[in-house]
């Protein structure tokens, strides 16, 4: 199993509507990163956890904790011109960009970026990397374990 953190705006799909969704699940898409997409496409597995984080607003960090539930596989909105996420270069027989589907496992207290700043635990966690920018970046077991553990209240 391998952990991961996924990032997202909640102006534009927050914890609260995963939480909304049938069976808590839903595609993640608009992926539009070769690194982000990679991880998907290569190193993500079914059952494989993540911390679900909030970004581009008043206070970003961790929200949740999602299941990758289905592996990777063409996100539909590359092929809608309609899409903010289109890409004219993709096509149904060569795919550019991929999506997985998470499902909600729990929603717990936030846990601002701010506080996982002041642990030294956490000093090479790649979301606190000066310049990091990508959607979804891999969490090292160790630091894992000490956000769960010591950081997290779980809200059900």
């Amino acid at each position: 199993m391998r952990y991961w953190l996924m990032k997202t705006e909640p102006s534009c799909y927050g914890i609260e509507n995963l939480a909304a969704e049938p069976g808590r699940q839903c595609a993640w898409w608009g992926v539009r990163n070769y690194q982000a997409r990679n991880f998907m496409r290569d190193q993500m597995s079914l059952g494989d956890l993540a911390f679900f984080y909030h970004s581009s607003c008043p206070e970003p960090g961790i929200v949740g904790l999602v299941e990758v539930a289905k592996k990777a596989y063409p996100d539909v909105t590359q092929f809608d011109p309609a899409s903010p996420w289109y890409d004219p270069k993709a096509t149904p027989a060569n795919p550019r960009w991929l999506n997985v589907e998470v499902r909600l496992v729990e929603r717990t207290r936030q846990v601002p970026l701010s506080e996982l700043r002041r642990h030294l635990e956490l000093a090479r966690m790649r979301i606190l990397a000066p310049g990091n920018r990508l959607s979804i970046t891999p969490v090292d077991p160790s630091e894992w374990r000490f956000i769960s553990e010591r950081l997290m209240q779980r809200t059900g």
